[in-house]
């Protein structure tokens, strides 16, 4: 892939916008999901749009694609405002979506997939359908059986399925999101040469990618978004003005830089003195066999000693949750080795682990990490269900479930009317506190926290990033895996980078760290 030299003509940079962002913002409780946008979406580019796991990427691809509707600012057609009412409405506007996962009827064909949403009381028309795909494929230089199964196409055929759909119903603007994700290297390089003749043709693509080499090599205008504002722009002209390694420099400032503004954090020290110490976690060669939706794990090792806290960083969904239930036992690895406190514990079982001090804390509060309906006396003691001395001989001992939960509401805070409530009642931040109360207690040598702050207010957060340096402190072993890298390099010792399931760089975090993992996230050396 070649950077620095878009084909699309210079005159798009000057070409009336179809679409027109102004001041767009979309709130969900808790978060602002999309602050103040401002955009312009032109034919003739390939308008990339950069961002890491919560910038806003999604809720503005919901925007456009009519699936929601923005709480202030106005998105305009053609320089008229307009109310995108649903999806249907938006492809009638000309704004066709390829999300992500494929949209397609895997045991329908492939012409019943493109004649899907057709008026119902009329009668397919598979001829027509036949020549408008025929003339579409032959002017973009690609082939599709119409006859096929969708279930039978490779992921880069689905995508050229979802995209014809697209230009069949007259879209002008294709929004693609994070195509590239599951694609092989050869079937990126089909994507981008797809992209560059739908430009030709005088369609506006919005690609959405991470990946920084991606932005390079396909765009014509880069917009990069962070924790849902849009921070900086590359015009056609200024990146044809810059080589590879400036564009790079200027996407990863853009997309990793600290910023006035963004939240503060609790600020680690770097321990020089943790690697003469033992591991008290170590794992090598550890391997799970991809499934859909994941990429699995590839060969993963690394160590983690007393007090230390070793960040674990990625796009989300490149296997991150795969490696934290393979470590705590509930999902068995294929291959490799876990050891821990000097012992080889691939094989035991999740209660055995946790009884030997390895803890976890999922990402999933209420759909893994508590039963809802249950109080949060019984939530606090979730994986010691049976045990002495809060159940003997099988019979439940109030009073001691009682005390337990209420010495451990008082040491972690947990706001709550009592311990009797049922724990989905609380909010985010107390079920939180709730789960580190349930894992920190009693006999926790190392933690493995999965994205901890996930949908926390800004006090929580912070609140909730002290516990964890506190637990580094305290002698225990940490794995931290989040996808925000602020927190990473606030927390952590060390930072391990996850791509497609196999860790691609470890860097030590010190000064440089920022961009250094910052191009690892982005497919970049470090």
């Amino acid at each position: 892939m070649t950077a620095g030299s878009p084909n699309s003509s210079a005159d798009s940079s000057i070409a009336e916008p179809i679409v027109t962002l102004s001041g767009v913002t979309k709130r969900f409780p808790g978060v602002v999901a999309n602050d103040d946008i401002d955009m312009a979406i032109r034919p003739g580019e390939v308008h990339v749009l950069l961002g890491e796991n919560g910038a806003g990427k999604s809720t503005l691809i919901g925007l456009l694609s009519g699936l929601i509707a923005p709480d202030e600012g106005t998105i305009a057609i053609d320089g008229r405002a307009t109310q995108i009412a649903s999806p249907r409405h938006a492809l009638a506007l000309g704004i066709g979506t390829v999300f992500q996962h494929t949209m397609l009827v895997p045991t329908l064909t492939v012409a019943e997939n493109l004649l899907l949403g057709e008026p119902w009381w009329r009668r397919p028309r598979k001829e027509s359908l036949q020549r408008r795909i025929e003339d579409l494929s032959k002017s973009l230089g690609i082939e599709i059986d119409l006859d096929a199964l969708a279930a039978d196409l490779s992921l880069g055929e689905q995508q050229q399925v979802e995209i014809l759909r697209a230009l069949s119903r007259n879209s002008r603007v294709l929004i693609l999101d994070e195509s590239t994700s599951m694609l092989t290297p050869e079937g990126i390089e089909e994507l981008g040469d797809l992209m560059r003749q739908l430009v030709k043709r005088g369609l506006a693509v919005v690609f959405i990618t991470h990946k920084l080499k991606e932005a390079a090599a396909f765009g014509d205008r880069i917009s990069v978004l962070k924790l849902g504002r849009k921070v900086g722009e590359i015009s056609p002209d200024r990146f044809r003005s810059l080589d590879h390694d400036q564009l790079i420099a200027e996407f990863v400032e853009m997309m990793f830089g600290k910023r006035s503004g963004d939240p503060e954090d609790v600020v680690r020290s770097p321990h020089p003195e943790l690697r003469d110490r033992q591991p008290l976690l170590s794992v090598s060669g550890l391997t799970l066999a991809p499934a859909r939706g994941n990429p699995g794990l590839n060969d993963i090792a690394f160590d983690v000693r007393p007090g230390e806290i070793l960040g674990i960083a990625g796009i989300d969904g490149n296997g991150q949750t795969q490696l934290a239930r393979v470590l705590a036992g509930q999902q068995r690895a294929d291959g490799g080795d876990i050891r821990f406190d000097g012992k080889p514990v691939t094989d035991w079982p999740v209660h055995a682990r946790r009884d030997a001090g390895l803890r976890y804390l999922t990402d999933d509060r209420l759909g893994e990490g508590t039963v809802g309906s249950f109080p949060v006396s019984i939530n606090l003691l979730l994986k010691q269900i049976g045990d002495p001395p809060f159940w003997r001989n099988g019979i439940e001992q109030t009073a001691a479930i009682d005390a337990h939960a209420r010495d451990l509401i008082r040491q972690y805070d947990v706001r709550t009317p009592s311990e009797h409530t049922p724990i989905g009642r609380l909010s985010g931040g107390n079920i939180q506190k709730a789960l580190l109360a349930r894992e920190l207690a009693e006999g926790a040598k190392a933690v493995i926290f999965n994205k901890p702050t996930y949908g926390l207010d800004l006090a929580n957060t912070l609140a909730t990033r002290s516990r964890i340096g506190d637990v580094a402190q305290s002698g225990k072993a940490v794995l931290l895996i989040s996808t925000d890298l602020d927190e990473l390099l606030a927390l952590s010792d060390r930072i391990a980078v996850l791509s497609a399931g196999r860790i691609v760089g470890t860097v030590d975090n010190e000064p440089g760290a920022r961009n250094a993992v910052g191009r690892l996230m982005g497919g970049l050396a470090a």
